[in-house]
């Protein structure tokens, strides 16, 4: 593992890290928040998984997450959101192939040896960041837009990995989404039989969710009918599990409206992470 940069941020440290990745065949960069506390003790962790064309360096740059979690303990881990680099393949669409994996592992060609991003974060990367810094295994997840749909199936797929999970305007139901349809179709396969077991709406009227889920989504989003939210609100009814979703009147889909409601996100996982 090869440490790119680190500096000082809200009294701990930002720093990125590159390292060879098996489970994408491919070097993989990501970065990580650790808070002051963890100069002494471990701490919990929250992941966040960004959206279509983002890097790690979005959500470190623009969500503001790290003041917050300075001030509560928590560690933050921002993953790429695909295999970048000569070899790996590619799309010319902004929604297909690099900066867009929607941490599935991909089956078809020519995406497959590398488009493992469900192996990549719930289990390499995952690993990586317990066995390399002080944290615990207290660790939640959340993540915008794709990253949301990330964070709802991992969690709901690993209950024990992530004891809390959150969502920024997440692409709630891609099976019958345009932001879903194709990619799943081209990283799973036409049986859309394998595609429900990346649905978040589907997996939580499936499995249901044994706590509880917070989902902010803007009331101005201009890809409200892209996201599908009421397919996730129905379901977690359908399961009874308890969501708290807000609707956010005059935001859109950008980080303006992430930012705004971080440190609600980093107070709710951590009062649950530092609860258990």
């Amino acid at each position: 593992m090869e440490l790119i940069e680190s500096t000082a941020c809200f009294g701990g440290k930002n720093a990125v890290y590159r390292h060879p990745s098996d489970a994408c065949g491919c070097d993989m960069t990501f970065g990580i928040y650790l808070p002051p506390q963890a100069e002494t003790t471990s701490v919990p962790v929250l992941w966040y998984l960004s959206g279509l064309t983002c890097t790690h360096e979005n959500a470190m740059s623009k969500a503001g997450l790290q003041q917050f979690a300075a001030e509560r303990g928590l560690a933050l881990v921002f993953p790429d959101t695909s295999p970048r680099g000569e070899g790996v393949a590619n799309d010319k669409a902004y929604d297909l192939g690099q900066g867009a994996g929607f941490y599935v592992n991909a089956t078809e060609e020519p995406w497959a040896p590398h488009f493992r991003m469900y192996d990549y974060v719930a289990r390499e990367l995952y690993a990586l960041v317990c066995g390399a810094f002080p944290v615990t295994e207290m660790q939640g997840i959340t993540g915008h837009s794709m990253g949301g749909h990330g964070a709802l199936t991992l969690a709901i797929l690993n209950p024990r990995q992530y004891r809390s999970v959150s969502a920024f305007a997440p692409i709630a139901n891609p099976a019958n989404s345009n932001w879903g349809r194709k990619q799943l179709a081209a990283y799973l396969g036409t049986d859309e039989a394998l595609w429900l077991e990346h649905d978040a709406s589907f997996l939580l009227r499936s499995k249901g969710w044994e706590r509880d889920i917070l989902v902010d989504q803007g009331e101005d989003d201009q890809f409200l009918d892209l996201l599908r939210p009421q397919e996730l609100v129905e379901a977690a009814e359908y399961y009874s599990v308890p969501l708290s979703y807000r609707m956010r009147s005059g935001y859109n889909h950008s980080y303006y409206f992430v930012s705004t409601f971080s440190e609600d996100h980093v107070n709710w996982h951590a009062d649950r992470l530092q609860s258990d």
